[in-house]
């Protein structure tokens, strides 16, 4: 499975101090990952790139299943190539 998560980081989001993104190289990988870590699927964000944010131990757990950690420069690279992908 190819989910990646980038970095934790403070964000100005309703009730939440700290969260992430999670995003995959297919959907069904993503909502797959999803469910492994508890995630509900009204969570998901498929308007600006097909992902979910993840608080700090949703993300811990992601990583636990396999989720490729990358830094912020890859992460973006990585969801650009997805993106380059998917419009194909």
């Amino acid at each position: 499975m190819s989910v990646y998560v980038d970095p934790i980081r403070e964000v100005e989001y309703g009730r939440w101090k700290y969260a992430c993104h999670m995003i995959a190289d297919t959907i069904e990988e993503l909502h797959e990952m999803a469910d492994a870590i508890g995630m509900h699927r009204e969570w998901f964000q498929p308007k600006s790139f097909p992902h979910y944010d993840l608080l700090r131990f949703r993300r811990e757990a992601a990583v636990r299943l396999g989720a490729i950690e990358l830094d912020r420069r890859p992460f973006i690279h990585k969801l650009r190539s997805i993106r380059a992908r998917m419009a194909e």
